[in-house]
């Protein structure tokens, strides 16, 4: 990976770390020392932003077989405007063409709602068709200027990749979009992600028989690369390369060590508050036997 490309995911908040005393909340009442946010690497968080406000409108005001063309406009002029976005897309590319024979590829296809800003892109520059997958397993595919659109129910013996933002779990690709796919009657024969958080979710690919390429590995390589250039400090290397060894263990020694920390958070803003409370209620680092 470029050092641009480095640049790029911690200038944009795409992968913020948190300083060695100050983790972040999590949705879930966990408290982690990085937070994703790969659909900023559209440009920026406020474009970014923008964009997940004017799909998740469009979700509700227009036609499934509209809302491609309208969301793909906005990425091509994105793209060719907005240095960060256009690298991060032909960076995807390129990891692309140099793992995959791309003649065998008969669609991309994208998941609601994030994957579409990389999924497109992509589906544009290799020249081919677009599946646009919801969440309620209907599919748009589109041709690659996304100038026709079709609802489709059968789509029989295609190879498919799929292009996302995010791999975690794999969760998404296991509940919504393998099996979306599967009911058309092809298959996801490759995955291609921005962003790979290590958190088991090439195992559970590997389980679908899905083969997996990602452009960032949220690995002790990145964030050494990101100590050397600049970006991060040692005491906030320290903190990500002993995390990475084993997040529970390390997030729970940190709470037993700094008690304040959990009762700081209960008097924070209601969001953090809350999920402070959902910390305690569920006992998710398991305090209450320390």
């Amino acid at each position: 990976m470029s050092n641009k490309l480095v640049s790029f995911v911690f200038q944009t908040d795409a992968f913020r770390v948190s300083s060695a005393d100050q983790p972040f909340w999590l949705t879930s009442g966990l408290i982690s020392p990085y937070f994703v946010n790969t659909h900023f690497l559209y440009g920026n968080e406020s474009d970014a932003v923008g964009l997940l406000n004017f799909i998740t409108n469009s979700l509700e005001t227009e036609t499934k077989t509209d809302l491609p063309g309208m969301i793909f406009e906005k990425v091509l002029e994105q793209y060719e405007r907005n240095e960060v976005f256009k690298t991060t897309i032909d960076s995807l590319k390129t990891l692309i063409q140099e793992n995959i024979d791309t003649k065998v590829i008969d669609y991309v296809s994208g998941g609601e709602r994030r994957d579409w800003y990389f999924s497109m892109m992509i589906a544009y520059l290799l020249g081919l068709p677009h599946i646009t997958l919801f969440k309620d397993q209907s599919a748009v595919v589109s041709t690659c200027d996304f100038e026709e659109c079709t609802e489709v129910t059968k789509l029989e013996g295609k190879k498919v990749l799929h292009v996302a933002d995010l791999l975690t779990k794999a969760s998404s690709y296991e509940n919504y979009w393998a099996p979306a796919i599967k009911k058309l009657g092809s298959d996801i024969y490759w995955s291609a992600v921005v962003v790979d958080r290590l958190e088991g979710g090439e195992e559970t690919l590997k389980g679908l028989k899905i083969e997996s390429l990602s452009l960032v590995k949220l690995d002790n390589s990145l964030f050494k690369e990101a100590f050397e250039l600049g970006i991060i400090n040692q005491s906030q290397l320290d903190m990500l390369t002993e995390f990475k060894k084993d997040p529970y263990t390390y997030m729970r020694n940190f709470l037993i060590a700094h008690p304040e920390f959990l009762e700081n958070a209960l008097k924070a803003d209601p969001k953090t508050a809350k999920r402070a409370q959902s910390c305690i209620d569920n006992d998710l680092y398991n305090l209450k036997n320390n």
